[in-house]
């Protein structure tokens, strides 16, 4: 029906197209600027729960806002306190800030400077939401006070804080963003070439990629009139609508090449409609389906993830499905390859063959290949993300690392213990239970200060308000480097003497990881769910998706191996320049996860669909394995290597979470069209011959009514029958 109707009007679609194109590109050119910055945090957490009380209760928060004042002569000088404190002053004026508080404060802890004296620590609470904080008070500070309080000689002044950091990381994002813009168009368009030899069909089909970019961006703009979208998604817009709408298009353009050696260029389009179109159809929902799980978690950031997905499937199945066939069929004879494919198709037949004759072997190679390069993943770390998402040099992250070298402490990162029914008498021993902690260097409450359980003078600060309290447990700044999630258990874990929430920005992270790992299992379950479901329906068979199933997971364990490898543990630092910090934040790779999943499920339905083709035709369960690999891996193989290129080009970032999806995808992608779909595919099929499309009678009877294939339905003949080219005798 779609394929009768594009081509039917062809003139008349293209118009459309290019309209169509005009107005998302309009709405698409505001849309980085409308994508929201968001924060690590779990809604309904313990620790939102002590920030909602700090707030209302006593007016201030865990410090959002840190500036390192750093003077050669030492910040005890007359001219730096004298200095010190009209900063102070100003900040605290300022609109937006809630709070503030220095080394130069009266009664100010010693730790808020270094140990040599050389630096010190103004503090800060910045009421109010990441876009507000990053876009507006944070810029308003920098202009009003930083720029117009003049630092005496010798002194330096830093801007920072965890809202600054991740400001910094937003800005080097859109800047990555343009980066990979310039590097991966001309890239993909020479790949392009290099499979078609014909300029015409591979600037279609990346026009079919950007046509997705441009529509995902639009659609993200629309979507951030009813909820937060995070400006990350901006990147998974390029790389995905790239990616998925060149892959598309070659699908369907492949399909269209083969049927126009013996038809029109018309009902070529048709054909290609009808069974390349419908495959693609089934793969977009596959991968739409992987990213739409990411809305079981409650945080913006992973959402923002789903709906940018989503919007890529979206566009990039409009693309190749209504706007290149009626393309296709105008250029025509245009289109076909200068030198013919036979060559490529015959030896990836001759491999597929090799595979089947010896498929124990084959399987066994595979399968140690993947478990040796997955290895690493057993040892993962999932951890918080800090400074150090940046490369050495960024002014933010430079300051933290002398923060880190020179200061005992980090105040800036203290817990807050808050709550109501507050025992003052209880207080003091509770407070010295928490001072014991390893990791803790001393903890202020309204009965002082103690320190490895004993008092230590007078604490600075506000500590009661009615009947709410809190405690403030300034951590050692080597506790937080290597256990700052540790660190917030053994706190949580300390039996309070009343009702008490913990909170503070390290609580805030352990929350948002914790949040995050808990659903890991249900996520991994709706998505194997779903794409066994799609899987059956293309070809009726439970075995066949269970295979599937197995075969990606063996895939993803590759991807999780080289991050832990590469990141957790380092071993990429040297050539990617980043620092390793010993974990990793989750989000990132669970978003990872979802999309190599659907994206091999992607292949997989290509592949499938071909051999399941060939199988129906001829009823060859052994010959139909390299006849439909043959006949669809070289075109895998060209998207997976243009799918690899697009997500490569972010290694270049410099964020290390870009960096991680930019390698991790483009080695999953690499893995999946070579070892699993060349080598473990063809093998497990060997073996399981018939099998492979075993079902229960009551589900055959079901896919036969609701079941799709791009083959047409037909009687399977004789299993004895065999077609002269590609035999039992060739394989």
């Amino acid at each position: 029906m779609i394929g009768n109707l594009v081509t039917r009007f062809p003139r008349w679609i293209i118009g459309v197209s290019i309209g169509l194109f005009a107005v998302l590109a309009a709405l698409a050119a505001g849309a980085v600027d409308s994508l929201a910055l968001n924060r690590y945090e779990a809604p309904g957490s313990e620790s939102l729960a002590a920030r909602e009380l700090l707030a209302e209760r006593f007016g201030t928060g865990s410090p959002n806002l840190a500036i390192l004042v750093s003077a050669e002569e030492g910040v005890d000088s007359a001219a730096v306190v004298e200095f010190g404190r009209l900063l102070t002053e100003r900040v605290a004026d300022h609109p937006g800030v809630g709070d503030a508080w220095s080394y130069w404060n009266d009664s100010a802890p010693a730790t808020l400077a270094s140990e040599d004296g050389r630096h010190a620590l103004l503090l800060a609470w910045l009421p109010g939401d990441a876009d507000l904080v990053r876009t507006g008070t944070l810029p308003g500070i920098e202009a009003d006070v930083l720029a117009e309080t003049e630092p005496p000689p010798g002194v330096q002044v830093s801007l920072g804080g965890g809202d600054q950091i991740f400001r910094t990381v937003a800005g080097q994002a859109r800047a990555d963003f343009m980066t990979a813009e310039l590097i991966v168009l001309p890239l993909v368009l020479l790949l392009l070439w290099a499979v078609y030899r014909r300029i015409a069909p591979a600037l279609i089909t990346l026009g079919i990629g950007l046509f997705s970019v441009v529509g995902t961006l639009a659609i993200l703009r629309l979507v951030t009139s009813f909820t937060e979208v995070s400006t990350f998604a901006a990147n998974i817009a390029l790389v995905m609508g790239i990616g998925l709408g060149v892959d598309y298009g070659l699908f369907v353009t492949y399909r269209f090449r083969e049927e126009l050696a013996h038809r029109t260029p018309r009902d070529a389009a048709r054909r290609a409609v009808a069974t390349a179109g419908r495959t693609v159809l089934f793969s977009g929902l596959t991968v739409a389906a992987s990213l739409a799980v990411l809305f079981v978690f409650p945080f913006p950031f992973l959402s923002s993830f789903a709906y940018a997905g989503i919007a890529v499937v979206l566009t990039a199945l409009i693309g190749a499905v209504v706007i290149l066939p009626p393309v296709l069929m105008l250029l025509g004879d245009r289109v076909t390859r200068r030198r013919p494919a036979d060559a490529s198709v015959n030896r990836w037949h001759r491999f597929t063959s090799a595979v089947t004759r010896r498929p124990v072997a084959a399987a066994l190679a595979g399968l140690v290949a993947l478990l040796a390069l997955g290895a690493p993943a057993v040892g993962v770390n999932f951890g918080s993300p800090d400074d150090r998402v940046l490369p050495a040099g960024e002014t933010v992250r430079d300051m933290y690392d002398v923060i880190r070298d020179e200061f005992r402490t980090e105040d800036a990162d203290a817990l807050y213990v808050v709550g109501t029914g507050w025992d003052a008498t209880a207080t003091a021993d509770y407070a010295a239970r928490l001072s014991r902690i390893d990791g803790v260097e001393r903890v202020d409450s309204s009965h002082g200060s103690h320190v490895a359980g004993e008092p230590a003078g007078d604490a600075p600060g506000r500590f009661l308000a009615a009947d709410t309290g809190r405690i403030v447990v300034v951590p050692t700044g080597e506790r937080l480097a290597d256990d700052p999630l540790g660190l917030v258990a053994d706190v949580r874990a300390e039996p309070a003497p009343f009702a008490v929430s913990v909170g503070g920005y390290p609580a805030e992270l352990a929350d948002y990881r914790d949040g995050v790992v808990e659903r890991l299992p249900l996520v991994a379950g709706l998505i194997l769910l779903v794409t066994f479901l799609v899987l059956f329906l293309m070809t009726g068979s439970l075995v066949a998706p269970l295979k599937a199933s197995i075969l990606n997971m063996l895939s993803l364990t590759v991807m999780f191996g080289v991050l832990v490898w590469g990141f957790q543990d380092g071993g990429l630092a040297w050539l990617l320049g980043f620092t390793p910090t010993g974990s990793i934040e989750p989000s990132i790779p669970l978003l990872m996860f979802c999309i190599a999943y659907g994206l091999s499920m992607d292949y997989e339905v290509f592949l499938l669909a071909r051999i399941k083709e060939d199988y129906d035709r001829t009823g060859d369960p052994v010959g139909s394995v390299p006849r439909g690999i043959a006949r669809s891996a070289p075109l895998v193989t060209a998207a997976a290597l243009i799918l690899a290129v697009s997500f490569a080009v972010y290694a270049t970032s410099r964020v290390s979470f870009l960096q991680q999806l930019g390698i991790g995808m483009a080695l999953a992608v690499l893995v999946d069209a070579t070892i699993i779909r060349a080598v473990m595919v063809p093998a497990l099929m060997r073996l399981a011959g018939r099998a492979n499309w075993w079902a229960p009678a009551p589900l055959r009877r079901l896919h036969a009514r609701i079941g799709f294939s791009e083959s047409e339905p037909a009687p399977l003949p004789d299993p004895e029958v065999r077609e002269p080219v590609g035999s039992r005798a060739g394989v």
